[in-house]
């Protein structure tokens, strides 16, 4: 098991948080995740075996929100989630 901290743009919300939850507990090998509207991060744990920190992040796109790792020096802007 892995553990990746995804940085959110785009949460505005408790809805946004829970959508971004959703999106990434649907991709095969999640096992746990939890948002923080707060620090604007989502924490994931996955079997990388099973997926990958390309496939999560695409996950997080899809459901309509800015991602990249916690650690990168460059934010991706959102498209505003569940409140735009």
């Amino acid at each position: 098991m892995q553990t990746e901290i995804l940085k959110v743009s785009g949460m505005n919300c408790s809805g946004c948080t829970s959508n971004v939850v959703k999106a990434l507990k649907e991709v095969n090998g999640v096992s746990d995740a939890h948002a923080s509207l707060a620090a604007g991060e989502a924490t994931v744990n996955f079997d990388e075996r099973m997926t990958s920190s390309k496939q999560l992040k695409s996950a997080v796109q899809r459901a309509g929100y800015g991602v990249d790792s916690a650690n990168a020096n460059q934010s991706h802007e959102g498209k505003g989630g569940c409140c735009a």
